[in-house]
């Protein structure tokens, strides 16, 4: 069925383009990063001579003009290969948009070029030991003394933590707001911890983060003082559709791996797609993955108008990443004792599709999120 977004020639030929990147410069090395629980920062820079980074940055910092389109198109691809190390969205569609929103002119023409050459690598650094989607509740510090801040504190599960050079640190005042501060590389008293053992997401790098001390100039403030609260709720919204992009894209991905093995694979002399339990559960599960598609291709289209549209884009997130969830397990029922085994991809399927549930906001607070949508 035909995608109701409004993708051109121009769009088509950019996918090309991307798909040739992520199989040739991803999908091969896929295993290597797992095994070394890191992605190289090559990959970084090869991203960015393709025009992979931040591509709808203006072009006065070095992007190119282009619309979101060409955003859901990098995810897009990305998914099709397995990619859940190199976390290219992150860097393009939920840091990155901070800086291209929120910074003044001058730290745009610091920040923004080597984001798109990939010589920048960002992270943003929210979540603490004791606050999670509860953001009110930070406890990292920021001391006003006069043309800069004295930072203090520690954060959790960042997302690019050991390769970023940039790291928007959510920081709270003696006065209990929020504001957004770019902590950079080789500032004195910002250190990493180390690199976390995850379930899944194996290539990706995840850490800790702290702060002792830590001077950072005011000129590094994004925005208005006490504003970051405000910034991160705008923000939310493209995060969430994003994920529920990617997991529309992993799902689709599980299916077909899938069918490819049902077809071949045969149990009591006959092949386990031909049994009626399987029929059905692939019917069920092909026909919840376009009707997802059709509702977040529909959302973003609202989005890209700049429509308010944090309930619906709660309700993608909520829906896709728990379809993908619940359908990977589905799948891996299929290849028996096999889909246990780490040879086959559908495996580490299994184990990536956990964490979607969880982080930019889990389940439950999506549901919340729609149900004060509803008025109540």
């Amino acid at each position: 069925m035909d995608r109701i977004l409004p993708f051109t020639e121009e769009h088509q030929q950019f996918r090309e383009m991307t798909r040739k990147f992520f199989e040739t410069e991803v999908k091969p090395h896929h295993e290597e990063w797992e095994k070394n629980h890191i992605v190289p920062k090559e990959v970084w820079r090869k991203a960015g001579e393709y025009g992979l980074l931040c591509p709808n940055v203006d072009p006065a910092y070095g992007g190119a003009g282009a619309d979101f389109l060409y955003n859901v198109i990098i995810i897009e691809e990305s998914a099709k290969v397995g990619n859940s190390g190199f976390f290219i969205s992150l860097h393009n569609d939920v840091i990155a948009p901070y800086i291209s929103t929120y910074a003044n002119d001058e730290q745009k023409k610091r920040w923004l070029p080597g984001c798109v050459s990939g010589e920048s690598i960002l992270a943003i650094a929210m979540t603490e030991p004791g606050a999670g989607s509860d953001l009110k509740s930070l406890r990292t510090s920021a001391v006003d003394k006069g043309d800069h801040y004295i930072v203090n504190g520690q954060k959790t599960f960042i997302s690019n933590g050991q390769l970023s050079d940039l790291i928007i640190t959510a920081v709270k005042h003696e006065n209990g707001t929020i504001s957004l501060l770019m902590v950079e590389e080789g500032m004195e008293g910002f250190e990493r911890g180390r690199n976390l053992d995850k379930i899944g997401l194996k290539a990706q790098d995840t850490s800790e983060l702290y702060y002792n001390d830590v001077k950072v100039p005011k000129a590094n403030l994004i925005g208005n003082q006490g504003q970051g609260f405000r910034y991160l709720m705008q923000k939310l919204a493209q995060e969430r559709l994003v994920l529920a992009l990617a997991s529309v894209e992993a799902t689709r991905l599980v299916q077909k791996i899938t069918l490819q093995y049902i077809k071949e694979r045969k149990a009591f002399g006959q092949k386990i797609g031909s049994f009626q339990n399987t029929k059905f559960k692939m019917a069920e599960m092909a026909t919840e993955l376009e009707m997802s598609q059709v509702f977040l291709d529909k959302v973003i289209i609202e989005h890209m108008k700049g429509e308010n549209t944090t309930v619906e884009a709660s309700m993608c997130k909520w829906y896709a990443t728990e379809m993908q969830k619940r359908h990977t397990d589905e799948c891996l029922q299929f290849f028996g004792g096999y889909g246990y085994m780490m040879e086959y991809p559908i495996a580490r399927a299994y184990l990536d599709a956990r964490i979607q549930t969880i982080y930019a906001g889990t389940t439950e607070i999506m549901k919340e999120i729609i149900g004060r949508g509803l008025g109540l």
